[in-house]
């Protein structure tokens, strides 16, 4: 059974969330143009912690079959990571970068969906 690109994005969007990524959103860029369907957006707290979420990202994507048409490995200093996944954008940023570029201003007109990650209940 194939998953469309919708479940592709969220799935990693949930990724994202649950190794800490802050304030994820996905974006709903199908109706806006035509070279990319999803944007998902993360804040990292750490270039340490952008190259850990890039990890679980890339994973995840590997499992999902999805193939990469960019693989990044960010800097120290990297503000801003931009892995490529064809009709799946995802942005891992700082916030000062997500603060200065404000995709989701840009992009107002997409629908967004608030991603986070499961509630664990204490003692399980």
């Amino acid at each position: 059974m194939s998953i469309d690109s919708m479940d592709k994005a969220l799935a990693c969007a949930r990724v994202l969330a649950e190794h800490n990524g802050g304030d994820v959103a996905v974006l709903d860029l199908r109706k806006l143009n035509t070279w990319t369907d999803w944007f998902v957006i993360a804040t990292a707290t750490s270039t340490t912690h952008m190259r850990g979420m890039l990890k679980f990202l890339e994973e995840k994507l590997a499992s999902l079959e999805v193939e990469l048409s960019r693989r990044p490995r960010p800097a120290d200093d990297e503000e801003w990571c931009l892995l490529d996944a064809g009709n799946c954008v995802f942005h891992l940023m700082s916030s000062g970068a997500r603060e200065f570029y404000e995709l989701e201003k840009l992009w107002f007109e997409a629908e967004r969906t608030d991603v986070s990650a499961p509630s664990v209940k204490p003692g399980l």
